[in-house]
């Protein structure tokens, strides 16, 4: 049976429980339980703390796991994504004092707090800065008021949290982080003979469903009536994953035309179409998609 590792609170649970609840997996039924076993998929789940996934997951006892692209570099832990979810966006960068202009060089000889001290002791090398790295679980603006600290590295989102702690980022990002789903490094090439394979099986199904179900987050349908004489012009905008279909209409003169565009872009791709000359735009949802 397939053992997968899914965060037991935090930002990322909730998204986490949803996206494996529209692959179709059985979600548990109280926020209390640490394991579900869903026997229809051949699944065991089990909810742990997001930082401790990638080390269970780069340890072989369990298969996969749902945890931040942050923490998973943090834990050293010999894993790999497999898929980025798209949800629990964040940036990871150093922070000091405002009212004067900080760079990266300035940390050499300083002391840094951080909750995620590889992540800052491997780009401090990258740099080749000598600094104080100091750990700390929770709370870490407040440790240069509290004289601990020259400066931290942390997770920003706004900046409002440094803002009341007179704080400012500076420096580039040291990770730019999202939930993402791991395996250990090379178990997908491992033996797929009898129970090895019946595993590898169970692995690349939730894979490829929970693929589907993101890709249905970030993609919509777009359909709409094209002049003929700009139909090149139009499937430039809109060239799908492979192809647009395009489909005559009673008229000669258009064609209907279908294919996927990211959702982000949407309203733009919307106007450039209405541009030059499409009708009956129409964008619509996509729960799944495998391909």
């Amino acid at each position: 049976m397939l053992r997968v590792a899914v965060p037991n609170k935090g930002t990322l649970s909730e998204p986490a429980a949803e996206i494996l609840s529209e692959a179709g997996y059985r979600r548990r039924n109280d926020a209390k339980d640490l394991t579900v076993v869903d026997p229809a998929n051949q699944v065991e789940f089990f909810f742990l703390r997001p930082k401790d996934i990638a080390i269970y997951v780069g340890s072989g006892q369990l298969d996969l796991g749902i945890t931040g692209r942050d923490l998973a570099q943090e834990s050293v832990a010999p894993v790999r994504e497999r898929l980025a979810l798209g949800f629990g966006s964040s940036t990871f960068r150093y922070a000091a004092p405002a009212g004067r202009s900080w760079s990266v060089a300035d940390l050499a000889g300083k002391r840094i707090a951080t909750a995620f001290p590889n992540l800052v002791r491997k780009d401090l090398a990258a740099h080749g800065i000598d600094a104080t790295v100091i750990r700390l679980d929770g709370a870490v603006e407040i440790s240069v008021q509290l004289g601990v600290a020259d400066a931290i590295a942390d997770v920003v989102g706004s900046g409002r949290t440094l803002g009341l702690h007179n704080l400012a980022a500076f420096g580039e990002s040291l990770c730019d982080s999202e939930a993402v789903l791991i395996e250990r490094d090379g178990a997908s090439g491992q033996n797929r003979h009898h129970a090895n394979g019946e595993k590898a099986a169970a692995r690349d199904q939730l894979v490829a469903r929970v693929q589907g179900v993101v890709f249905g987050q970030q993609y919509l349908m777009l359909d709409y009536d094209c002049p003929r004489a700009v139909l090149e012009e139009a499937t430039a905008v809109t060239p799908g994953l492979e192809s647009p279909t395009i489909a005559p209409l009673a008229d000669p003169d258009w064609v209907a035309v279908r294919a996927l565009v990211p959702r982000r872009d949407v309203n733009t791709i919307m106007d450039q179409i209405a541009a030059i000359g499409a009708k009956a735009i129409l964008a619509s949802d996509i729960r799944f998609c495998r391909y």
